[in-house]
């Protein structure tokens, strides 16, 4: 993969962590550099932000805080947690977290102790301001449930589907199987069976705060 294409991935991730993440007022003033960030990218990748970017734009603050939790809260398909979509609230997602941290630590890395570790944002930061190709691993080990969340979030029209739709479009075109699981999750949903996140949460809290490339979160 070129120089070029890489730095391209990495202004989508970076933008799309920024967008994604819950709103403030940081968020309102920075949107003008955003729409400047997609206007740099190719088509594929900078359109789809910019729409993002233009949605967001018309609301108000207090606005988009409701539509936030309304879309991302209260929307079993539209979780941001990656692990959530392959292990519902089970034993098993508790490990993947796990994971997550591992592959943080492994690149000098320490994720924010206010979310948990495979929260999109947090794994779209990783990928943009520490390691690449570690990030995207990341993200094509989700891919399934972040191509649910991508299509979830454009049936219902939602401001943000720009942005994962940038995401989604910095990974390699979906193979035949892929799609197959992807339409599966959509069908059935994550796992049920709530067992908490015990093996995640007796690893301990992480101190150290979340680099950034973008002016700071």
């Amino acid at each position: 993969m070129s120089r070029m294409h890489t730095d391209d991935h990495r202004a989508v991730w970076q933008s799309a962590s920024l967008l994604l993440d819950y709103p403030d007022v940081r968020l309102l003033e920075r949107l003008p550099m955003l729409e400047r960030v997609a206007a740099g990218l190719p088509g594929t990748l900078g359109e789809p932000l910019r729409h993002t970017v233009a949605a967001l734009a018309t609301c108000d603050l207090a606005g988009l805080e409701s539509a936030y939790v309304e879309t991302f809260d209260d929307t079993r398909r539209n979780s941001l947690f990656l692990t959530y979509f392959a292990h519902g609230d089970t034993r098993k997602r508790g490990m993947a977290l796990l994971r997550f941290r591992h592959v943080y630590r492994a690149a000098g890395y320490e994720d924010s102790p206010s979310e948990l570790p495979d929260h999109l944002c947090v794994a779209l930061e990783f990928g943009a301001t520490i390691d690449p190709e570690a990030g995207r691993r990341l993200l094509l080990d989700h891919r399934a449930g972040l191509e649910v969340l991508r299509l979830s979030l454009a049936e219902t029209g939602a401001p943000w589907a720009g942005a994962v739709e940038a995401v989604c479009a910095t990974l390699p075109p979906l193979r035949g199987d892929e799609s197959e699981a992807i339409r599966r999750l959509a069908a059935e949903g994550p796992p049920e069976e709530e067992v908490g996140l015990a093996p995640y949460a007796a690893a301990g809290p992480v101190l150290l705060p979340m680099p950034t490339t973008l002016g700071g979160r």
